[in-house]
């Protein structure tokens, strides 16, 4: 897979370990190997003229998705579940902006590098056509998303 990370926030973050994991949400999601991703982080200043723009709602978010090509994840969500990969694509862009990931971190008790992994794993997740509008969906999409966590910080941990 192709993951290219443009940081343009002026903070530090592990752009490695963002390539990682959006690695492993699209091998897992069953996405064919020679897809594309971009990931740009940005500053709040970047994410607010992007939210405003695009979503019309004022202020910085803490992820935007913009999908390129329609993609349909393999059955099941899971790469040992696939009977095929879907075909090879430009998925599309997830920004993320880490000031807002960082005060949301705080609230939530973990780190911001976890945070990130979250909104990455979540933006990602919107990229393959999962949303969230609806109690039906939002269930299926934060519990895919949860299971995607999960098994990133197994594999994390692995030595």
């Amino acid at each position: 897979m192709s993951i290219e990370v443009a940081n343009e926030s002026g903070v530090e973050v592990d752009e490695s370990a963002l390539v990682r994991l959006a690695g492993h949400v699209l091998a897992r999601m069953g996405v064919h190997p020679l897809a594309e991703l971009s990931i740009l982080v940005v500053d709040e200043a970047a994410m607010s003229e992007l939210h405003e723009k695009w979503m019309g709602e004022p202020g910085p978010t803490d992820v935007l998705a913009f999908p390129m090509d329609e993609l349909r994840p393999s059955l099941g969500g899971s790469r040992q579940d696939a009977e095929a990969p879907t075909d090879p694509a430009l998925l599309g862009d997830v920004v993320l902006c880490p000031q807002v990931a960082a005060r949301q971190a705080a609230e939530a008790g973990h780190s911001t590098r976890e945070e990130l992994e979250l909104l990455c794993t979540h933006g990602i997740l919107h990229l393959l056509g999962y949303d969230h509008a609806e109690p039906e969906e939002h269930a299926e999409m934060f519990g895919l998303q949860g299971e995607l966590l999960d098994a990133w910080r197994e594999v994390r941990r692995e030595p």
